[in-house]
């Protein structure tokens, strides 16, 4: 683990790692939205999980929808909502922000060898190294409302690795190619309505994922010797 451990006692759900897999698990389900390998769109789900993987395990014979749903069967994870990275996911950061009582947490995994440009598609097809991002938020959301969260979080993440890129980078990646999101809100309460910019609980969500996310691609250009 790469964050310090006291804010973990505080976080709005559990999660451990025992490699290959990232565990992260709800008090309750909740209901989300996002794309992610297993369970896409809007789901109610309990468990969050990263399954860890090498590009070899994803040879162009291979499902990678059929390989992740045997590997999290044998894991007892059968019906969790996946990411698949080739990231260590040991390297994993968390990070929370509370705004006018409204709180949001987030726990990331930050690869980049899977860097795009948004308007710039590479090829050949790209390697497994991505940014797997699960974000919760204290308060129910309406549907709009995790709609609007959601593009809130991707603008925190996109933010993040710019202002990480090192200036030498001939043209700063805005993601990778195979990023997978999620924001999760509790299934009980009043919903908020909206979840912009000049919300409580986008100023939240938006400074949780930014440091989250700006921890991992620090630590990331650290590692493979950019900058």
């Amino acid at each position: 683990m790469t964050d310090v451990e006291e804010t973990v006692e505080a976080a709005p759900f559990d999660y451990a790692c025992a490699p290959p897999l990232l565990i992260a698990r709800f008090p309750a389900p909740r209901r989300t939205l996002g794309w992610s390998m297993l369970h896409p769109g809007f789901a109610t789900v309990r468990d969050v999980v990263w399954l860890e993987v090498r590009n070899s395990d994803l040879g162009l014979d291979v499902d990678a929808h059929a390989f992740l749903r045997a590997r999290l069967a044998q894991a007892g994870q059968g019906d969790a909502l996946a990411f698949m990275t080739s990231r260590d996911i040991r390297r994993h950061h968390f990070r929370q922000s509370r705004v006018e009582g409204i709180e949001a947490a987030c726990l990331t995994t930050v690869g980049l060898s899977n860097g795009e440009r948004v308007g710039a598609r590479k090829q050949p097809p790209a390697l497994a190294g991505t940014i797997n991002t699960l974000v919760h938020v204290s308060q129910r959301l309406s549907d709009g409302a995790l709609v609007e969260a959601l593009s809130i979080a991707v603008q925190a993440r996109t933010a993040a690795i710019l202002d990480t890129r090192p200036a030498s980078a001939e043209k700063p990646v805005t993601g990778t190619g195979t990023d997978c999101l999620v924001i999760a809100a509790p299934c009980d309460g009043t919903p908020l309505c909206c979840a912009g910019l000049h919300t409580a609980v986008g100023e939240a969500i938006g400074g949780a994922v930014y440091d989250a996310t700006s921890a991992g691609a620090r630590e990331w250009n650290a590692e493979f010797g950019i900058g």
